[in-house]
């Protein structure tokens, strides 16, 4: 009953569901961008929004193949072929591409397919292109997954990722992993997921706005005298406080992710939950389908989310005020926002990888990997694990806090 009471207490507030409505607005707003900016080109110029949307799902329908070594050394000859054509080539003074219905016909449908696969081919420092195929020697066939590992190698072997040899052991046999051959499709509403994911941190920020006078605002108010005083005043109520407040943040937590999933899944569709990772960029390591992927992360902010409730609470049971506790919270969680990373291994790098802002990014491409001793962890395992043991930590410390309170 206590933390029935507590919650509803939270949730009767004016001031909370503001405060949550406006997240939610904002968080609609942010993740519905990618739609209502959303455009795709044919050879009658740009192609908007839903009918945008339409048309390139429509390219795809003779796309969702698996990526043999056959298919794709067929599907670069087909380019090379193109390229033979001196009416088909057109050249800016640095590079040569397809124009005219050799593009729209031959390229357009499948550019990206195009990229990826020349992409597998570039030196590690390297972004190559379809108009790079040409210059491949397939005689002998395609060697993709061949090369496909190789290139992986390399990204490991190369001197700025600084990785031990365990390090290299451990993402060369999680690569090893990958089920070959990869299946190819539409995938668009997952991307836009994926890479939006930090933007949930004005959420987060939301719900631990409204964590933050759950103690402070009884000192406040001057309620702290009769709580403290009643007879589980300082037991079962600081706990009804701190399950009331995780169970608000869980519920709103819920619906902001509804909302950030639900609006790209549903102007895009939910084609390509079952595609692996590797049709977007074939260096990640991880083995893991679009869902596996997305399912992930959430589960990481949201331990991200228990921990930083956990904090807004403890500084919540210290302080007298609810303000106090927002100055403090916000630099944490929005200044690794103005700071970039400069490679993936150091001191200052591996820090921010694991601050709230940073670890909302799943990072699933970079080779992020901590090691203690001989054992070898990498980014993802490090995130849930930190931010598992912190929301352990500042639980208790937050109910000790307010049962220790000195009523002035």
């Amino acid at each position: 009953m206590l933390v029935r009471y507590e919650f509803l207490k939270i949730l009767r507030k004016k001031s909370s569901l503001i405060v949550m409505a406006v997240s939610l607005i904002l968080t609609g707003f942010l993740f519905g961008l990618p739609i209502m900016q959303y455009q795709t080109y044919n050879q009658d110029g740009a192609i908007k929004g839903a009918d945008g949307i339409a048309y390139e799902k429509g390219r795809y329908a003779d796309l969702s193949v698996p990526l043999s070594e056959e298919y794709v050394a067929k599907t670069i000859r087909e380019v090379q072929e193109l390229f033979e054509n001196p009416d088909n080539i057109g050249y800016d003074g640095n590079e040569q591409f397809l124009i005219g219905d050799a593009y729209w016909n031959g390229v357009a449908p499948r550019e990206k397919l195009l990229n990826l696969i020349a992409n597998v081919y570039s030196s590690p420092n390297d972004i190559w292109g379809y108009n790079n195929l040409p210059d491949l020697n397939i005689k002998d066939g395609a060697s993709f997954y061949q090369t496909m590992g190789g290139k992986i190698q390399a990204l490991l072997n190369n001197p700025s990722r600084a990785l031990s040899n365990e390090q290299k052991e451990y993402w060369g046999s999680m690569a090893d992993k990958v089920d070959t051959p990869l299946q190819y499709g539409y995938y668009e509403g997952w991307e836009v997921i994926i890479s939006s994911f930090e933007l949930l941190m004005f959420a987060l920020l939301a719900i631990c706005m409204v964590a933050a006078p759950v103690f402070s605002g009884e000192y406040q108010t001057g309620t702290d005298a009769v709580l403290l005083s009643a007879k589980y005043g300082k037991t079962k109520l600081a706990t009804a406080k701190i399950a009331a407040t995780f169970l608000f943040g869980t519920v709103a937590f819920i619906l902001h992710i509804i909302v950030a999933c639900g609006l790209p899944l549903i102007a895009f569709g939910t084609d390509g939950w079952n595609l692996p990772l590797q049709i977007a960029n074939t260096a990640i390591p991880y083995p893991f389908t679009f869902l596996q992927a997305v399912l992930i992360n959430i589960g990481i902010i949201f331990l991200v989310l228990f921990a930083m409730i956990g904090f807004t609470l403890f500084l919540s049971s210290k302080m007298k005020s609810p303000y106090l506790v927002l100055i403090i919270l916000v630099p944490i969680l929005f200044i690794p926002l103005f700071l970039t990373p400069n490679g993936t291994a150091g001191e200052y790098n591996l820090v921010l990888f694991l601050l709230p802002y940073r670890a909302a990014m799943p990072e699933f491409g970079k080779y992020i990997s901590y090691q203690f001793g001989g054992l070898v962890l990498d980014v993802l395992t490090v995130r849930v694990i930190l931010y598992a043991l912190l929301t352990v930590i500042m639980l208790p410390l937050a109910g000790l806090g307010f049962k220790k309170h000195q009523v002035v």
